[in-house]
């Protein structure tokens, strides 16, 4: 073969393989638009979509009386992880979940992700929406930093708080040079997940997951290390705990590039979220109950219990065969807990309607 032949057949071999990387960026693309299209039909919003901080937010309310039980998700979830928790509330009080900016049915923002932030646009929410206070605060996980921030912004409106296996800010608030660079990466990551959901990759791996076939989805997440990979198996084990109607709602809003876009946002901003919330030492008297699971070892079992030292009227309490999400593994568990807050916040008010509940 000449030189010239060999050059001819090398630009046609490049050019094919241009051509099929074209057409599988295109199907990819496509397969994505229509498959969101398909998932704004079979997943409407189960709440109602509230303008406010400029930006459409879903808000989700169910039963009547006072004080309003507001639920604030961990980092990356929804109003739906709250789905076996919020309506047996709804039973004895008014029930609040929501999606953050960026999450479930939520318009994304631009501004940074931090714990302050977020709690003045949760306030702005519930104003926009009409739920008034006094508030019960039930946090899980990064969602006890937002109560914190909260509780110091609008401490006249809160009247107690449930953190369920809330992080503590001595975890984040003074990172070391491994955080920092796991931030990083985590950052990275979830930048380029942003791209394989635009290319549809992340919908057919979720869609075969979901068909009895995990292994396109291990491999994906093999690629980002060991360390996603098995951190992604987790939580994907969690997230199963959810019902099967539910999972398919979750299978689709995750299909979103806005929420790995979103993601990202609240990982750079968490250093600057556990400062905002370690800030907080006190929550006065408020009444308070920490629900931690029986999985953490040193330093995290001693911090679970520094977090009820928050009020002098708080207590821990360890729920016996859960992970971290205790609102999954064992509801009822929660649901006490909330009970337990709203019963306490109801004497407060009967007993002394003036009372004092100034904290910092």
């Amino acid at each position: 073969m000449t030189q010239g032949n060999r050059n001819q057949s090398d630009t046609m071999i490049l050019v094919t393989l241009l051509g099929t990387l074209a057409v599988v960026l295109v199907s990819g693309f496509v397969y994505q638009i229509t498959g969101t299209w398909r998932d704004r039909n079979r997943f409407p919003p189960p709440g109602r979509l509230v303008q406010s901080n400029e930006r459409w937010m879903h808000i989700r309310k169910a039963g009547e009386g006072t004080p309003t039980v507001v639920f604030e998700s961990g980092m990356g979830a929804s109003c739906m992880s709250w789905t076996q928790v919020q309506p047996q509330v709804a039973q004895f009080s008014s029930a609040v979940s929501y999606d953050r900016a960026g999450h479930g049915w939520s318009e994304a923002a631009r501004e940074p992700r931090t714990a302050r932030q977020l709690a003045q646009e949760l306030h702005a929410l519930l104003d926009a929406a009409g739920v008034p206070g006094p508030y019960v605060l039930v946090g899980h996980s990064f969602g006890g930093y937002v109560n914190r921030a909260f509780a110091h912004l609008y401490r006249d409106a809160v009247v107690g708080m449930v953190l369920v296996d809330s992080i503590h800010p001595a975890e984040w608030e003074t990172p070391t040079l491994e955080q920092v660079r796991l931030i990083k990466m985590c950052s990275r990551y979830a930048s380029i997940a942003a791209w394989l959901a635009r290319l549809g990759l992340v919908r057919v791996c979720l869609a075969r997951a979901a068909g009895g076939s995990p292994r396109l989805a291990r491999t994906a997440t093999s690629a980002f290390g060991v360390g996603v990979a098995s951190a992604a198996r987790r939580i994907a084990g969690e997230i199963r705990k959810l019902p099967a109607s539910e999972l398919a709602a979750v299978r689709g809003l995750w299909s979103q590039p806005k929420n790995f876009m979103s993601l990202r946002q609240y990982i750079e901003a968490l250093f600057v979220s556990a400062a905002q919330a370690g800030a907080v030492t006190s929550l006065g008297d408020l009444p308070l109950v920490v629900l931690s699971g029986d999985h953490h070892a040193s330093p995290y079992s001693e911090w679970q219990r520094d977090l009820a030292q928050l009020s002098s009227r708080g207590r821990q309490l360890v729920a016996c065969g859960c992970g971290h999400w205790i609102h999954l593994d064992r509801p009822e568990v929660v649901i006490q807990a909330i009970r337990e807050v709203v019963g306490a916040a109801r004497s407060d008010s009967e007993l002394e309607p003036n009372r004092n509940k100034k904290f910092g």
